[in-house]
């Protein structure tokens, strides 16, 4: 334990001063769920040359590293995470940049305000973003959607970072972006994407995030991860699992939501295994009853027994 904390402490080292570095960090305070146990090291690079640093030190001592976002479509197994937690939540890679009809948005940069950064420079067809909560970067990693729509629809081209810390750009044509995945993020990490958007009338703007805007707050008030389960076809997660009776069932303080049934709730003290057991009586029910074999959608991570190689 001594000699794992040296070895973060030297990384630590390494960073500028715009850098954050925390210890036994607890995942918890990172996650809309609020529920997780610690990081070994968190950090917030200040920078890419940070970011680099981070990267090449993990590599060299075989540390596993994982980054993460806003926390929205996250859950951290209460074991927490052994290994390195990074958040590029500094404001280096939150910038957005309106430039004619296109942005440039660092992969920090929450969705919601890169709806209201367009709208201030006259520019639609992002609005759907507003009801999706996360940063570019998850938003890279999920192909995050709403109403039919999705992050990938007005992607461009991407530059990120690869575990070996070459920096690249890449057009949107060249990933292959699924429903709610794109494995080329698995392996690479974003550091900013170029969206398209179109000039726009500012009432247009405005109705058109009023609409998406009220679609967010007709779901479920409380802790959540957003939506929990991937929509497995023509039925929705939530509307199976409401057809099975699910609304309210619970496992200590986790709970499926009364108002949206693909909604799990923390109603105040839930534990990630109260989550993960949740999930997993969903599951047998529904592939016991109808035969379907649901797909999470929130990423699970952590409880790692012992530091892994990076790929």
């Amino acid at each position: 334990m001594a000699a794992r904390a040296d070895l973060y402490r030297q990384l630590a080292s390494l960073l500028s001063p715009g850098s954050t570095a925390r210890f036994d960090e607890p995942l918890s305070r990172h996650t809309t769920w609020g529920v997780g146990g610690p990081a070994d090291l968190y950090v917030e690079p200040g920078s890419e040359s940070d970011l680099l640093a981070a990267l090449r030190f993990a590599r060299l001592h075989q540390i596993r590293l994982r980054v993460i976002g806003s926390g929205s479509n996250l859950l951290v197994l209460d074991h927490g995470f052994r290994g390195i937690i990074v958040c590029l939540r500094h404001p280096c890679f939150r910038s957005i940049e309106p430039a004619r009809d296109q942005l440039r948005c660092g992969a920090g940069a929450p969705l919601a305000a890169i709806v209201r950064e367009a709208a201030r420079a006259r520019l639609g067809g992002l609005e759907f973003l507003e009801g999706i909560p996360g940063t570019v970067g998850g938003a890279l990693r999920m192909n995050a959607g709403a109403m039919n729509r999705s992050f990938f629809d007005v992607l461009l081209r991407v530059r990120f970072m690869s575990l070996d810390g070459a920096v690249s750009e890449i057009a949107a044509a060249e990933l292959q972006a699924g429903y709610r995945s794109c494995p080329f993020f698995e392996t690479h990490i974003a550091l900013s994407a170029t969206l398209q958007a179109a000039p726009s009338p500012p009432e247009t703007i405005r109705r058109l995030i009023a609409l998406y805007r009220r679609r967010r707050q007709a779901q479920p008030a409380g802790r959540s991860a957003g939506c929990t389960f991937k929509n497995p076809g023509a039925i929705s997660a939530g509307q199976l699992i409401d057809e099975l009776g699910l609304k309210g069932a619970r496992v200590g303080h986790a709970v499926v939501s009364t108002v949206h049934a693909n909604f799990i709730l923390n109603d105040g003290g839930a534990t990630a295994r109260d989550i993960l057991a949740l999930l997993d009586r969903i599951r047998s029910e529904v592939r016991s009853r109808r035969g379907i074999q649901l797909e999470p959608e929130v990423q699970i991570i952590g409880g790692e027994p012992a530091p892994a190689p990076m790929p």
